[in-house]
């Protein structure tokens, strides 16, 4: 369940809002259901973006939101993204509860440093050097965004959540597809996340609009593979 939530994490953002100008995006508000491999939901996931003009520049505050629930395990998360600039992270907030276990933490981005603080509710403290214009893992998926509007990929990189993440995409062709019982024609893109005990690979599958809002995300496991669907 925790690959299925980071895996969620870096792409439902793309979704919805018509890109700005500079192929950011602009406010938005879109409902996701996650489901087992028979259709059936196990929950449903809410993204939030707001952007604004600040005195020092743009910025970008991003909120996903997961409630989902397994037989005996609840899976409630919160994660908060601010970033600026080039899509330049600033600050990573992270709640959860997964079963029995629940964490709070946040990464605060020092750029010009080079530096990044992770501090978590118990009291514990990490300080880890950063790449430049470091982006965090729900952050990362404003950036894609704007590549991908720009008709390109990102590059092979690292994101943070919490921990480094190696991260590429890769473009594999155009599928005919079925989103919310409705055919579609999409673009299919492979996502592979490498980092601490993570070694994962995914697909998502993107409209072919102005938007290029990923309407499909599919996580494989041992047992099945879930899937998370934007809801019209």
């Amino acid at each position: 369940m925790r690959l299925l939530i980071f895996a969620l994490l870096l792409l439902p953002g793309l979704a919805g809002a018509e890109p700005r100008a500079n192929g950011g995006p602009g406010d938005e508000d879109l409902a996701y259901s996650i489901n087992w491999p028979t259709g059936l939901s196990l929950g449903e996931a809410h993204l939030r973006t707001t952007h604004r003009k600040t005195d020092s520049g743009e910025r970008w505050e991003t909120e996903f939101t997961v409630d989902a629930a397994v037989p005996g395990f609840q899976v409630l998360d919160r994660v908060r993204s601010i970033a600026a600039g080039d899509f330049c992270s600033i600050e990573l907030d992270k709640s959860y509860t997964h079963g029995r276990r629940k964490t709070e933490e946040t990464t605060r981005f020092d750029q010009q440093a080079g530096r990044a603080t992770r501090e978590t509710k118990d009291g514990g403290k990490t300080e880890f050097n950063i790449s430049n214009c470091a982006r965090d893992a729900l952050d990362y998926v404003q950036y894609l965004r704007r590549e991908l509007t720009q008709g390109r990929l990102p590059p092979h990189q690292t994101v943070y959540y919490g921990a480094p993440y190696n991260l590429s995409v890769q473009f594999t062709g155009t599928q005919n597809i079925r989103v919310s019982d409705a055919p579609m024609e999409a673009d299919r893109l492979v996502v592979t996340l490498k980092g601490p005990q993570v070694d994962i690979t995914f697909e998502a599958f993107f409209a072919k609009d102005p938007s290029r809002k990923p309407v499909l995300v599919r996580v494989p496991f041992s047992l099945a593979t879930f899937s998370m669907e934007l809801v019209r």
